[in-house]
């Protein structure tokens, strides 16, 4: 009996442990990547932010419950297929969650204007070189998401909001905050997070006791 409600208890404890970081690291990635262009941040804040929203943060959630086994030989030790979703969506926070600061930090102070289209570069995505009426360079370039169109050439007038820090890129007015998008990759990283860090500690224990 003693053995099973210490069994049970050392669960609760797993799951609160793993509830927590997974919690820190979802809301590390979302909240380091929607900062930057909502503060707005530096350029060299911003580019260390979006490092650990994007690469450290979700990296950490495959990396740590693996590293914390103490019992288990390295050589022996098992990733939980569970954390692969907390990997990817931690990468995919970081990145809609850029695209949703972005979106509030021009609700909060952009400026809409008939811009003109300096050069379009259609390498990879399209983006689009702007300058307004007056002939102010609009920095960042539009992006093919926010209305920078295959049709788009140069000297087209666009109507768009843009950002005059100079950190928030800008759009046609359309951009959508992905607000149902981040709430569910949200909870898929938190409760895969979880359940695989969970796993991973009772692999220890089960080694432990064997």
């Amino acid at each position: 009996m003693a053995d099973v409600i210490s069994r049970n208890g050392a669960v609760g404890s797993d799951v609160v442990r793993w509830l927590v970081f997974s919690l820190l690291c979802a809301g590390g990635s979302l909240g380091l990547s929607w900062l930057g262009p909502v503060v707005p941040l530096p350029s060299v804040v911003r580019g260390v932010a979006g490092l650990f929203a994007i690469l450290i943060l979700p990296l950490a959630w495959l990396l740590v419950p693996v590293l914390v086994l103490r019992r288990v030989p390295r050589k022996k030790r098992k990733v939980a297929w569970q954390l692969i979703v907390p990997l990817t969506a931690g990468v995919a926070l970081g990145i809609f969650g850029t695209a949703a600061g972005n979106a509030a930090a021009l609700a909060d102070r952009g400026v809409t204007v008939d811009a003109v289209v300096v050069s379009a570069d259609y390498s990879s995505t399209n983006h689009c070189e702007l300058r307004t009426a007056d002939g102010q360079d609009i920095s960042p370039s539009l992006s093919e998401s926010d209305g920078c169109l295959d049709s788009t050439s140069k000297g087209d007038e666009l109507r768009v909001r843009y950002d005059p820090e100079g950190v928030a890129s800008p759009d046609d007015g359309r951009t959508s905050s992905n607000g149902v998008l981040l709430t569910t990759l949200f909870g898929a990283a938190v409760v895969m997070g979880t359940w695989g860090g969970v796993r991973q500690s009772r692999w220890d224990r089960a080694y432990g006791d064997s």
